[in-house]
């Protein structure tokens, strides 16, 4: 029996044309089935193009898959009916979708305005600014690399990245013409160079040096002897200036003074200033063939010592002329004046005379009478009055003889006067039972004698009336008057010279009562 020709296979993409169903109708529209294009690769195993998972998932639920595995070798596409395909779209396993990969990382921009910080003869400082975009993944540091000028091999500074903006390029060759460059990386790999405009020779670049004297030290500087002297002199110059000191043009005492220099300043500290460390300081800065110097005077004072002789010139009426010579030692400071001081020799307590005095003589006046003097001299400078004194080896004797006092002569005056009332007596009204008093007064010399009379009657010493005459003031006092005692009283004065007398009328008069009184008392 002659053998049945093999049924011819299907490509799954050839099949997958022919049995692709028509999407069912549905209210939306559903998105178009694979095409032959989208269908080949899949059933070849060649990865397909993503599509959006909202259209994956509209079509896995709409579209039958892609073509079915033939079973049985004797069915044909045109035998296998329309409805098997959702059956064999069950039967097959879709692999699950892998996740969207994150976009690669960037790199940054370049690193923005490169630029030389500092050239010397062996190394090379260069500083700049951060890139203008670093982006999301950060920035992981900078290399910094240079060439030599006309080659074309770059060399790397540093063996690791440094985060700073700004780095130092060591042990080079003076003399050599280097361009730089510094890359930014991070983890999206290096940016795009930033490179120094121009090639930087390797070379020390010299600044003229240049002292810059403080203000203090353009004029003398003064300080006492024992303070602590701490200068600073500051300077400019590159590279770093020798510095040389001198004082009055010979080398400094480096036991007596300690000096301190760096590339901008030099100290010089003295602990406790000594009169020999008075001088001309002199500062000298140089670099290479240029030099600054500097010179300011240094001076240490002291209080001054005592003049060097004192003597009592003369000595006449109440005044001591006196003599002396300026101190030897002045202190290192000129002498601003002189203190005069003086002391009787009984107590020789010091009294100052003068102070701030700027004569080597003087005359001192006003002395007492039969006192001996002593006198001694301070010396004074800006510092102040000096310790020692010099005192006079003699003493200055004020004399009493020649002296004859003459009181001056006065006319004698007759002050004899007769007496004379000054105030009179004047007329009173008393009460009966209340005491009352009659007052005059009267003047004359000798003291006048007083007298006092009742209607010309001689008073005497009733004790009734009481006399007081002081100072020239006359008083009659009447103790509890009664209607008898009223009449004329008479005040007279007597002396040498003469008499007076002043008169005055007393009425005493009786208290009446009123009619409705005396009744009411009966």
């Amino acid at each position: 029996m002659p053998s049945k020709p093999a049924p011819i296979k299907k490509s799954p993409a050839k099949k997958a044309v022919e049995k692709t169903p028509e999407p069912a109708p549905e209210p939306q529209p559903a998105p178009p089935a694979e095409t032959p294009a989208e269908a080949a690769p899949a059933a070849g195993g060649e990865a397909a193009p993503e599509a959006p998972a909202e259209e994956n998932c509209t079509a896995e639920a709409t579209t039958p898959a892609s073509a079915p595995t033939v079973e049985d070798n004797t069915a044909t596409a045109a035998d296998a009916p329309t409805d098997a395909a959702p059956a064999e779209a069950d039967a097959v396993e879709v692999p699950p979708k892998a996740p969207t990969p994150p976009p690669p990382a960037a790199p940054t921009s370049a690193p923005l305005d490169v630029s030389v910080d500092d050239v010397n003869d062996c190394s090379l400082t260069i500083q700049w600014t951060t890139p203008a975009t670093v982006g999301e993944s950060g920035l992981n540091g900078y290399a910094v690399e240079y060439c030599k000028d006309g080659a074309t091999e770059w060399i790397v500074a540093n063996e690791e990245l440094t985060p700073a903006n700004r780095f130092c390029i060591r042990n080079l060759t003076a003399g050599d013409v280097l361009r730089v460059r510094v890359v930014a990386v991070n983890s999206g790999g290096r940016s795009e160079p930033g490179v120094l405009p121009e090639p930087v020779p390797i070379r020390e670049i010299v600044d003229r040096p240049k002292i810059r004297l403080p203000r203090a030290l353009r004029s003398r500087y003064i300080k006492k002897v024992g303070e602590q002297i701490n200068l600073v002199i500051p300077f400019i110059g590159k590279p770093k200036p020798v510095v040389t000191w001198l004082k009055d043009g010979q080398p400094l005492d480096t036991k007596r003074v300690n000096i301190r220099s760096t590339d901008r300043d030099s100290i010089l500290f003295i602990r406790g200033g000594q009169r020999e460390d008075s001088g001309v300081y002199e500062i000298m800065v140089k670099v290479d063939s240029f030099e600054d110097k500097a010179r300011f005077t240094l001076q240490i004072v002291e209080l001054p010592g005592a003049p060097a002789s004192m003597k009592l010139v003369d000595t006449w009426g109440f005044n001591a002329a006196l003599e002396w010579t300026p101190p030897k030692d002045d202190g290192n400071s000129d002498i601003t004046g002189y203190t005069v001081q003086k002391a009787d020799q009984k107590t020789m307590e010091w009294f100052t005379v003068l102070e701030h005095y700027h004569r080597l003589s003087v005359t001192i006046s006003d002395l007492v009478m039969g006192n001996s003097y002593f006198f001694r001299v301070f010396a004074e400078n800006q510092v102040g009055r000096g310790e020692m004194s010099a005192v006079t080896k003699e003493t200055a004797t004020i004399q009493k003889t020649g002296i004859v006092y003459k009181p001056p002569g006065y006319q004698e005056h007759d002050f004899s006067e007769a007496p004379k009332f000054t105030t009179p007596l004047i007329d009173r009204a008393a009460t009966v039972g209340y005491t009352t008093k009659l007052l005059c007064s009267v003047r004359g010399s000798p003291k006048p004698k007083i007298e006092w009379l009742k209607n010309q009657m001689i008073i005497g010493n009733d004790p009734k009336f009481r006399q007081i005459s002081t100072q020239g003031i006359c008083s009659l006092e009447i103790r509890k008057p009664c209607s008898f005692d009223g009449g004329v009283y008479t005040c007279r004065a007597k002396n040498a010279q003469g008499e007076a007398a002043v008169s005055c009328k007393l009425e005493v008069k009786q208290v009446i009562l009123p009619e409705a009184n005396k009744e009411k008392g009966k």
